[in-house]
């Protein structure tokens, strides 16, 4: 088997499990990506109370880039296995993925980024898709089109908000 057969064929058993739900382990790729997505909310949001805030800094430190590592690597690995990249990369999803890492390390760079981080709340919809409870959710049908709709808009703000903290 030549090198571009096994990357196609790895391309492929990434693709089944990564963006197919119908296998037991696409099913428990789900599963993992449920789970690290409702831990680093709580972890973010026990990070926004001062009394643990303060005792246990370097714990939500290492917790936060431990999930920034996860979720890179989800984002890298869904563009690699995507047969269509670019449609991947402009879709709604697409677009949540970035936006839901890019704060971490925008604070490596600027000061104040951080606060930043309540977009990672964003990547919730992603428990969503995961579930299938979009189609059965009129709010999140009406905020994902107003999301796509404003897409301009927040690259804009995004774009803006870091040259402002580092003044």
């Amino acid at each position: 088997m030549t090198n571009q057969n096994l990357r196609s064929q790895l391309r492929s058993e990434l693709y089944r499990i990564i963006f197919g739900t119908d296998t037991p382990a696409g099913q428990r790729f789900d599963l993992f990506l449920i789970y690290a997505i409702l831990i680093s909310v709580f972890a973010f949001i026990l990070y926004t109370l001062e009394s643990l805030n303060g005792r246990f800094t370097g714990t939500f430190i290492f917790v936060e880039w431990l999930f920034t590592g996860i979720f890179t690597l989800e984002y890298i690995l869904r563009i690699y296995c995507s047969p269509n990249r670019k449609k991947y990369l402009f879709s709604f999803y697409g677009i949540i993925d970035l936006i839901s890492i890019i704060p971490s390390y925008l604070g490596l760079i600027f000061a104040g980024a951080q606060y930043l981080l309540i977009i990672r709340l964003i990547r919730v919809l992603r428990v969503f898709r995961v579930l299938k409870l979009v189609r059965f959710l009129s709010e999140a049908d009406v905020l994902i089109r107003s999301i796509n709709q404003a897409k301009r808009k927040i690259f804009i703000f995004f774009s803006i908000v870091p040259v402002s903290y580092t003044h």
